[in-house]
Protein backbone atom coordinates (compact mmCIF):
# COMPACT_ATOMS: atom_id res chain seq x y z
CA UNK A 1 0.00 0.00 0.00
CA UNK A 2 0.96 3.59 -0.75
CA UNK A 3 -0.74 6.71 0.32
CA UNK A 4 -0.33 9.93 -1.81
CA UNK A 5 0.31 13.48 -0.95
CA UNK A 6 -3.63 14.08 -1.12
CA UNK A 7 -3.87 12.41 2.35
CA UNK A 8 -2.03 14.59 4.59
CA UNK A 9 -3.61 17.55 2.70
CA UNK A 10 -7.36 15.71 3.75
CA UNK A 11 -6.45 15.88 6.90
CA UNK A 12 -5.05 19.48 7.50
CA UNK A 13 -8.44 20.60 5.93
CA UNK A 14 -10.23 19.60 9.19
CA UNK A 15 -8.06 22.25 11.05
CA UNK A 16 -10.84 24.57 9.53
CA UNK A 17 -14.12 22.18 10.90
CA UNK A 18 -11.90 22.67 14.36
CA UNK A 19 -11.56 26.32 14.04
CA UNK A 20 -15.56 26.46 13.41
CA UNK A 21 -16.16 23.86 16.01
CA UNK A 22 -13.55 23.70 18.51
CA UNK A 23 -14.10 20.07 20.43
CA UNK A 24 -11.69 16.78 20.65
CA UNK A 25 -15.17 15.06 19.01
CA UNK A 26 -14.31 17.16 15.79
CA UNK A 27 -10.91 16.06 15.50
CA UNK A 28 -12.02 12.77 15.50
CA UNK A 29 -14.58 13.32 13.56
CA UNK A 30 -12.85 14.59 11.16
CA UNK A 31 -10.08 11.77 11.37
CA UNK A 32 -12.82 9.41 11.06
CA UNK A 33 -14.16 10.27 7.96
CA UNK A 34 -10.33 10.54 6.55
CA UNK A 35 -10.07 7.00 7.59
CA UNK A 36 -13.49 5.93 5.92
CA UNK A 37 -12.31 7.78 2.68
CA UNK A 38 -8.54 6.03 2.50
CA UNK A 39 -10.63 2.42 3.27
CA UNK A 40 -13.03 3.22 0.35
CA UNK A 41 -10.09 4.18 -1.80
CA UNK A 42 -8.22 1.37 -0.87
CA UNK A 43 -11.03 -1.33 -1.85
CA UNK A 44 -11.55 0.57 -4.86
CA UNK A 45 -8.11 0.63 -6.42
CA UNK A 46 -7.75 -2.38 -8.73
CA UNK A 47 -4.69 -5.03 -8.08
CA UNK A 48 -1.97 -4.68 -9.39
CA UNK A 49 -2.21 -8.61 -10.31
CA UNK A 50 -4.45 -7.85 -13.19
CA UNK A 51 -1.33 -6.42 -15.24
CA UNK A 52 0.10 -8.80 -17.22
CA UNK A 53 3.93 -7.77 -17.60
CA UNK A 54 6.01 -9.50 -20.84
CA UNK A 55 9.27 -8.15 -21.08
CA UNK A 56 11.24 -7.96 -24.51
CA UNK A 57 14.72 -9.60 -24.69
CA UNK A 58 17.24 -6.77 -24.35
CA UNK A 59 20.00 -6.53 -27.28
CA UNK A 60 23.41 -6.96 -26.16
CA UNK A 61 25.48 -3.16 -26.21
CA UNK A 62 28.71 -1.60 -25.86
CA UNK A 63 29.79 0.20 -22.55
CA UNK A 64 28.56 3.13 -22.25
CA UNK A 65 26.59 3.25 -25.28
CA UNK A 66 22.22 3.36 -24.68
CA UNK A 67 19.91 0.41 -25.42
CA UNK A 68 16.16 0.19 -24.59
CA UNK A 69 14.17 -2.55 -22.62
CA UNK A 70 11.04 -2.90 -23.75
CA UNK A 71 8.17 -3.81 -21.42
CA UNK A 72 4.43 -4.65 -22.74
CA UNK A 73 2.07 -4.01 -20.14
CA UNK A 74 -1.53 -5.33 -20.89
CA UNK A 75 -5.03 -4.22 -18.24
CA UNK A 76 -6.58 -7.75 -18.00
CA UNK A 77 -9.36 -7.00 -15.57
CA UNK A 78 -12.13 -4.74 -16.40
CA UNK A 79 -11.92 -1.68 -14.63
CA UNK A 80 -9.53 1.24 -15.65
CA UNK A 81 -5.53 1.33 -14.21
CA UNK A 82 -4.28 4.44 -13.43
CA UNK A 83 -0.92 4.54 -11.47
CA UNK A 84 2.69 4.16 -11.75
CA UNK A 85 4.93 1.08 -13.28
CA UNK A 86 8.26 1.33 -12.12
CA UNK A 87 11.05 -1.18 -14.48
CA UNK A 88 14.18 -0.67 -11.53
CA UNK A 89 17.65 -2.29 -12.93
CA UNK A 90 20.48 -2.67 -10.50
CA UNK A 91 22.80 0.88 -10.73
CA UNK A 92 25.43 -0.27 -13.05
CA UNK A 93 22.74 -0.90 -15.49
CA UNK A 94 22.24 2.98 -15.65
CA UNK A 95 18.76 2.69 -16.33
CA UNK A 96 17.46 6.09 -17.37
CA UNK A 97 13.76 7.38 -16.57
CA UNK A 98 12.40 3.97 -14.73
CA UNK A 99 8.98 5.47 -13.72
CA UNK A 100 6.39 5.60 -16.24
CA UNK A 101 2.40 6.51 -15.84
CA UNK A 102 -0.63 4.25 -16.61
CA UNK A 103 -3.71 5.08 -17.64
CA UNK A 104 -4.97 1.79 -18.99
CA UNK A 105 -8.30 0.64 -20.01
CA UNK A 106 -9.83 -2.49 -19.47
CA UNK A 107 -8.18 -5.29 -21.94
CA UNK A 108 -5.69 -2.14 -23.35
CA UNK A 109 -2.01 -3.01 -23.73
CA UNK A 110 0.91 -0.12 -23.88
CA UNK A 111 4.83 -0.50 -24.14
CA UNK A 112 7.22 1.08 -22.23
CA UNK A 113 10.51 1.46 -22.60
CA UNK A 114 13.36 2.35 -20.49
CA UNK A 115 16.58 3.53 -21.67
CA UNK A 116 19.55 1.94 -20.52
CA UNK A 117 23.31 3.17 -20.33
CA UNK A 118 25.40 0.15 -18.67
CA UNK A 119 28.29 1.33 -16.75
CA UNK A 120 30.08 -2.19 -16.11
CA UNK A 121 30.77 -5.15 -18.57
CA UNK A 122 28.76 -8.46 -18.04
CA UNK A 123 25.39 -9.69 -17.64
CA UNK A 124 23.37 -7.12 -15.57
CA UNK A 125 19.94 -8.14 -14.52
CA UNK A 126 16.66 -6.58 -13.65
CA UNK A 127 15.78 -6.14 -10.21
CA UNK A 128 12.01 -6.16 -10.87
CA UNK A 129 9.08 -4.76 -11.78
CA UNK A 130 6.96 -2.65 -9.04
CA UNK A 131 2.95 -1.99 -10.01
CA UNK A 132 1.47 1.29 -7.95
CA UNK A 133 -2.32 1.38 -8.85
CA UNK A 134 -4.49 4.09 -7.24
CA UNK A 135 -7.83 4.35 -5.97
CA UNK A 136 -10.72 6.28 -7.71
CA UNK A 137 -10.55 9.38 -5.35
CA UNK A 138 -6.03 9.17 -5.32
CA UNK A 139 -5.70 9.05 -1.67
CA UNK A 140 -4.36 5.43 -1.37
CA UNK A 141 -3.13 2.87 -3.87
CA UNK A 142 -2.59 -0.68 -4.11
CA UNK A 143 1.10 -2.00 -4.84
CA UNK A 144 3.11 -5.17 -5.24
CA UNK A 145 6.51 -5.97 -6.94
CA UNK A 146 6.56 -8.65 -9.29
CA UNK A 147 10.40 -10.20 -10.33
CA UNK A 148 10.18 -10.15 -13.90
CA UNK A 149 13.58 -11.90 -15.59
CA UNK A 150 15.72 -9.42 -17.61
CA UNK A 151 19.02 -8.79 -18.60
CA UNK A 152 21.25 -6.76 -21.06
CA UNK A 153 25.04 -8.23 -21.70
CA UNK A 154 27.31 -5.17 -21.60
CA UNK A 155 30.69 -5.82 -23.90
CA UNK A 156 33.83 -3.70 -23.65
CA UNK A 157 33.49 -0.40 -25.43
CA UNK A 158 36.35 -0.69 -27.96
CA UNK A 159 36.82 2.66 -27.93
CA UNK A 160 39.75 1.99 -30.07
CA UNK A 161 37.87 0.84 -33.19
CA UNK A 162 38.44 4.64 -34.91
CA UNK A 163 42.02 3.41 -35.38
CA UNK A 164 41.58 0.61 -37.66
CA UNK A 165 40.62 2.32 -41.11
CA UNK A 166 44.28 3.81 -40.55
CA UNK A 167 45.45 0.72 -39.83
CA UNK A 168 44.13 -1.56 -42.57
CA UNK A 169 44.92 1.39 -44.78
CA UNK A 170 48.94 1.09 -43.83
CA UNK A 171 48.52 -3.10 -44.17
CA UNK A 172 46.87 -2.99 -47.62
CA UNK A 173 50.02 -0.52 -48.43
CA UNK A 174 52.40 -2.85 -46.74
CA UNK A 175 51.00 -6.11 -49.06
CA UNK A 176 50.54 -4.28 -52.00
CA UNK A 177 54.72 -2.94 -51.62
CA UNK A 178 57.36 -5.02 -53.08
CA UNK A 179 59.43 -3.75 -50.93
CA UNK A 180 57.73 -6.19 -47.90
CA UNK A 181 58.90 -9.36 -49.93
CA UNK A 182 62.56 -10.05 -48.12
CA UNK A 183 63.98 -12.95 -46.60
CA UNK A 184 63.98 -13.36 -43.14
CA UNK A 185 62.58 -15.58 -40.28
CA UNK A 186 58.79 -16.56 -40.66
CA UNK A 187 58.80 -15.56 -44.90
CA UNK A 188 57.28 -17.94 -47.37
CA UNK A 189 58.61 -18.02 -51.43
CA UNK A 190 56.65 -15.25 -53.71
CA UNK A 191 58.53 -15.08 -56.69
CA UNK A 192 62.12 -14.84 -58.93
CA UNK A 193 63.89 -11.82 -60.51
CA UNK A 194 66.83 -10.78 -61.17
CA UNK A 195 69.68 -9.76 -58.87
CA UNK A 196 70.67 -6.27 -57.67
CA UNK A 197 73.33 -4.96 -55.70
CA UNK A 198 72.56 -5.51 -51.91
CA UNK A 199 70.36 -8.72 -52.09
CA UNK A 200 71.04 -11.32 -49.67
CA UNK A 201 73.54 -13.70 -51.61
CA UNK A 202 71.86 -17.05 -49.70
CA UNK A 203 68.68 -15.65 -51.36
CA UNK A 204 70.44 -16.79 -54.87
CA UNK A 205 68.17 -19.60 -56.53
CA UNK A 206 71.64 -21.73 -58.61
CA UNK A 207 69.22 -23.52 -60.60
CA UNK A 208 67.79 -20.86 -61.98
CA UNK A 209 70.50 -19.03 -62.69
CA UNK A 210 72.48 -21.81 -64.56
CA UNK A 211 69.16 -21.57 -67.13
CA UNK A 212 70.15 -17.52 -67.51
CA UNK A 213 72.84 -15.37 -68.24
CA UNK A 214 71.89 -13.79 -65.21
CA UNK A 215 71.96 -14.09 -61.38
CA UNK A 216 68.54 -15.20 -60.37
CA UNK A 217 67.57 -14.93 -56.62
CA UNK A 218 64.31 -16.33 -54.67
CA UNK A 219 61.63 -13.25 -53.24
CA UNK A 220 59.78 -13.39 -50.07
CA UNK A 221 57.02 -12.63 -48.45
CA UNK A 222 55.92 -12.42 -45.03
CA UNK A 223 53.34 -15.62 -44.35
CA UNK A 224 49.65 -14.50 -43.46
CA UNK A 225 48.93 -17.36 -41.81
CA UNK A 226 50.29 -16.97 -38.36
CA UNK A 227 49.33 -16.79 -35.18
CA UNK A 228 48.84 -14.15 -32.53
CA UNK A 229 47.99 -15.17 -29.38
CA UNK A 230 46.44 -12.47 -26.78
CA UNK A 231 46.91 -13.21 -23.23
CA UNK A 232 45.28 -11.26 -20.67
CA UNK A 233 46.43 -10.64 -17.05
CA UNK A 234 43.76 -10.32 -15.00
CA UNK A 235 45.37 -10.65 -11.27
CA UNK A 236 45.09 -7.62 -8.94
CA UNK A 237 47.80 -5.53 -10.57
CA UNK A 238 45.08 -5.25 -13.24
CA UNK A 239 42.37 -4.06 -10.50
CA UNK A 240 44.13 -0.81 -10.50
CA UNK A 241 42.46 2.33 -12.32
CA UNK A 242 44.47 4.84 -14.51
CA UNK A 243 42.31 7.99 -14.99
CA UNK A 244 39.31 6.07 -13.43
CA UNK A 245 39.47 3.62 -16.26
CA UNK A 246 40.23 -0.14 -14.72
CA UNK A 247 43.88 -1.43 -16.41
CA UNK A 248 42.14 -4.52 -17.25
CA UNK A 249 39.60 -2.39 -19.90
CA UNK A 250 42.00 -0.82 -21.00
CA UNK A 251 44.36 -3.69 -21.56
CA UNK A 252 40.72 -5.05 -23.67
CA UNK A 253 40.93 -2.44 -25.63
CA UNK A 254 44.21 -2.63 -27.30
CA UNK A 255 43.61 -6.40 -27.49
CA UNK A 256 40.75 -5.65 -29.34
CA UNK A 257 42.33 -3.60 -31.99
CA UNK A 258 45.10 -5.92 -32.60
CA UNK A 259 42.93 -8.89 -32.63
CA UNK A 260 41.18 -6.93 -35.49
CA UNK A 261 43.89 -5.51 -37.32
CA UNK A 262 45.66 -9.31 -37.31
CA UNK A 263 42.73 -10.91 -38.35
CA UNK A 264 42.03 -8.80 -41.47
CA UNK A 265 45.51 -9.78 -42.13
CA UNK A 266 45.03 -13.14 -42.49
CA UNK A 267 46.48 -14.14 -38.77
CA UNK A 268 44.93 -16.55 -36.40
CA UNK A 269 44.24 -14.51 -33.10
CA UNK A 270 43.59 -16.61 -30.05
CA UNK A 271 42.79 -15.36 -26.72
CA UNK A 272 44.07 -16.07 -23.00
CA UNK A 273 43.03 -14.27 -20.25
CA UNK A 274 43.32 -15.28 -16.37
CA UNK A 275 45.71 -14.76 -13.03
CA UNK A 276 46.15 -18.42 -11.05
CA UNK A 277 43.72 -20.22 -13.45
CA UNK A 278 42.99 -19.68 -16.92
CA UNK A 279 39.69 -17.92 -17.04
CA UNK A 280 38.56 -17.58 -20.91
CA UNK A 281 40.12 -19.80 -23.59
CA UNK A 282 39.24 -18.66 -27.40
CA UNK A 283 40.76 -20.12 -30.61
CA UNK A 284 38.72 -17.67 -33.59
CA UNK A 285 41.27 -19.67 -36.01
CA UNK A 286 39.84 -18.78 -39.76
CA UNK A 287 36.30 -16.36 -37.92
CA UNK A 288 35.37 -13.43 -40.13
CA UNK A 289 34.11 -11.92 -36.43
CA UNK A 290 36.92 -11.67 -34.63
CA UNK A 291 35.98 -8.53 -32.68
CA UNK A 292 33.13 -9.53 -31.88
CA UNK A 293 33.80 -13.22 -30.54
CA UNK A 294 36.64 -11.54 -28.60
CA UNK A 295 33.91 -9.29 -27.09
CA UNK A 296 32.01 -11.76 -26.50
CA UNK A 297 35.07 -13.71 -23.67
CA UNK A 298 35.96 -10.51 -22.35
CA UNK A 299 32.42 -9.47 -21.20
CA UNK A 300 32.51 -10.79 -17.77
CA UNK A 301 36.00 -10.79 -17.18
CA UNK A 302 37.04 -8.82 -13.42
CA UNK A 303 40.33 -8.45 -12.00
CA UNK A 304 40.52 -11.26 -9.10
CA UNK A 305 42.81 -9.82 -5.97
CA UNK A 306 45.34 -12.66 -6.87
CA UNK A 307 48.63 -13.04 -7.75
CA UNK A 308 49.01 -14.29 -11.47
CA UNK A 309 50.30 -17.56 -11.88
CA UNK A 310 52.58 -16.74 -14.92
CA UNK A 311 53.79 -20.31 -15.33
CA UNK A 312 50.15 -22.04 -15.55
CA UNK A 313 49.47 -19.15 -18.77
CA UNK A 314 52.71 -19.82 -20.09
CA UNK A 315 51.57 -23.41 -19.56
CA UNK A 316 47.86 -22.24 -21.37
CA UNK A 317 50.15 -20.47 -24.51
CA UNK A 318 51.78 -23.84 -25.19
CA UNK A 319 48.53 -25.76 -25.37
CA UNK A 320 47.57 -24.13 -27.87
CA UNK A 321 50.24 -25.18 -29.95
CA UNK A 322 53.89 -25.55 -30.97
CA UNK A 323 54.06 -23.47 -34.03
CA UNK A 324 55.85 -20.38 -33.45
CA UNK A 325 53.60 -17.27 -32.71
CA UNK A 326 53.44 -13.12 -31.63
CA UNK A 327 52.40 -13.69 -27.99
CA UNK A 328 51.46 -10.62 -26.95
CA UNK A 329 51.32 -10.05 -22.78
CA UNK A 330 48.90 -7.38 -21.46
CA UNK A 331 49.75 -6.82 -18.06
CA UNK A 332 50.94 -3.90 -16.04
CA UNK A 333 54.21 -3.22 -16.21
CA UNK A 334 54.57 -3.28 -12.37
CA UNK A 335 58.25 -3.91 -10.90
CA UNK A 336 57.41 -6.08 -8.49
CA UNK A 337 55.16 -8.12 -10.03
CA UNK A 338 57.35 -8.80 -13.37
CA UNK A 339 59.66 -9.94 -11.65
CA UNK A 340 59.04 -12.51 -9.31
CA UNK A 341 56.48 -13.95 -12.01
CA UNK A 342 56.96 -13.04 -15.08
CA UNK A 343 60.69 -13.22 -15.65
CA UNK A 344 61.45 -16.81 -14.66
CA UNK A 345 59.00 -18.17 -17.44
CA UNK A 346 59.96 -15.50 -20.17
CA UNK A 347 62.85 -17.44 -21.69
CA UNK A 348 60.94 -20.69 -22.37
CA UNK A 349 58.46 -18.35 -24.28
CA UNK A 350 61.02 -16.35 -26.18
CA UNK A 351 62.55 -19.43 -27.40
CA UNK A 352 59.75 -20.54 -29.11
CA UNK A 353 57.69 -17.44 -29.97
CA UNK A 354 57.90 -13.23 -30.58
CA UNK A 355 56.79 -12.03 -26.97
CA UNK A 356 55.70 -8.76 -26.76
CA UNK A 357 54.64 -6.80 -23.51
CA UNK A 358 52.09 -4.09 -23.81
CA UNK A 359 51.17 -2.19 -20.65
CA UNK A 360 49.26 0.47 -19.61
CA UNK A 361 51.23 4.15 -18.17
CA UNK A 362 49.69 6.48 -15.81
CA UNK A 363 50.28 9.76 -16.94
CA UNK A 364 49.70 10.88 -13.16
CA UNK A 365 53.19 9.83 -12.33
CA UNK A 366 54.63 12.13 -14.55
CA UNK A 367 52.35 14.99 -13.56
CA UNK A 368 53.78 14.28 -9.87
CA UNK A 369 57.08 14.25 -11.42
CA UNK A 370 56.77 17.60 -13.31
CA UNK A 371 55.10 19.05 -10.10
CA UNK A 372 57.89 20.92 -8.00
CA UNK A 373 56.07 24.10 -6.65
CA UNK A 374 56.02 23.33 -2.79
CA UNK A 375 57.66 21.24 -0.30
CA UNK A 376 54.84 18.27 -0.64
CA UNK A 377 55.06 18.31 -4.52
CA UNK A 378 58.99 17.71 -4.24
CA UNK A 379 58.91 14.67 -2.13
CA UNK A 380 55.80 13.55 -4.27
CA UNK A 381 58.06 14.04 -8.06
CA UNK A 382 60.66 12.31 -5.92
CA UNK A 383 58.81 9.21 -5.35
CA UNK A 384 57.33 9.81 -8.73
CA UNK A 385 60.53 9.56 -10.26
CA UNK A 386 61.74 6.60 -8.37
CA UNK A 387 58.98 4.43 -9.52
CA UNK A 388 59.65 5.87 -13.37
CA UNK A 389 63.23 4.55 -12.89
CA UNK A 390 61.99 1.22 -11.24
CA UNK A 391 59.61 0.98 -13.92
CA UNK A 392 62.53 1.87 -16.74
CA UNK A 393 64.82 -0.97 -15.49
CA UNK A 394 62.12 -3.50 -15.94
CA UNK A 395 61.52 -2.51 -19.33
CA UNK A 396 65.31 -2.67 -20.03
CA UNK A 397 65.22 -6.26 -18.75
CA UNK A 398 62.50 -7.88 -20.63
CA UNK A 399 64.29 -5.76 -23.87
CA UNK A 400 67.67 -7.67 -22.67
CA UNK A 401 65.59 -11.36 -22.92
CA UNK A 402 64.59 -10.78 -26.50
CA UNK A 403 61.06 -9.40 -25.18
CA UNK A 404 59.58 -5.93 -26.99
CA UNK A 405 57.99 -3.41 -24.61
CA UNK A 406 55.02 -1.22 -25.54
CA UNK A 407 54.40 0.95 -22.85
CA UNK A 408 51.96 4.10 -23.28
CA UNK A 409 48.73 5.94 -21.58
CA UNK A 410 45.49 4.15 -21.75
CA UNK A 411 44.43 5.74 -25.15
CA UNK A 412 47.78 5.48 -26.94
CA UNK A 413 47.95 2.46 -25.83
CA UNK A 414 45.66 0.72 -28.47
CA UNK A 415 47.65 2.48 -31.70
CA UNK A 416 50.81 1.58 -30.43
CA UNK A 417 50.28 -1.60 -30.29
CA UNK A 418 48.81 -1.91 -34.16
CA UNK A 419 51.84 -0.03 -35.31
CA UNK A 420 54.48 -2.56 -33.65
CA UNK A 421 52.44 -5.40 -35.18
CA UNK A 422 52.50 -3.47 -38.58
CA UNK A 423 56.45 -2.98 -37.93
CA UNK A 424 56.60 -6.62 -37.20
CA UNK A 425 55.19 -7.45 -40.56
CA UNK A 426 56.90 -5.01 -42.51
CA UNK A 427 60.06 -6.45 -41.13
CA UNK A 428 59.24 -10.09 -42.03
CA UNK A 429 59.69 -10.88 -38.44
CA UNK A 430 56.16 -12.65 -38.36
Amino acid sequence: MAVSGRLPLLLALGLVAVVLRPAVGTVWLWVLVVGVLATADLLLAPRPGTLHLERRPVPTTRLHEEVESALLVRNDGRRRVRGVLRDAWQPTAGAGPDRHRLDLAGGATVLLRTPLRPRRRGDLRAVGVTARCWGPLGLVARQATTALPGSVRALPAFESRKHLPSRLARLRDLDGRAAVRVRGQGTEFDSLREYVRGDDVRSIDWRSTARNRSVVVRTWQPERDRRVVLVLDTSRTSAGRVDDVPRLDSAMDAALLLGALAARAGDRVDLLAGDRVVRARLRAAGARDVAARLQEQMADLEPVIVEADWRALAGAVTGLGRQRALVVLLTPLEPAAVEEGLLPVLPVLVRHHRVVVASVRDPALGRLAAARGTAEEVYAAAAAEQVLERRTRTAELLRALGVDVVDADAERLPPALADHYLGLKARGLL
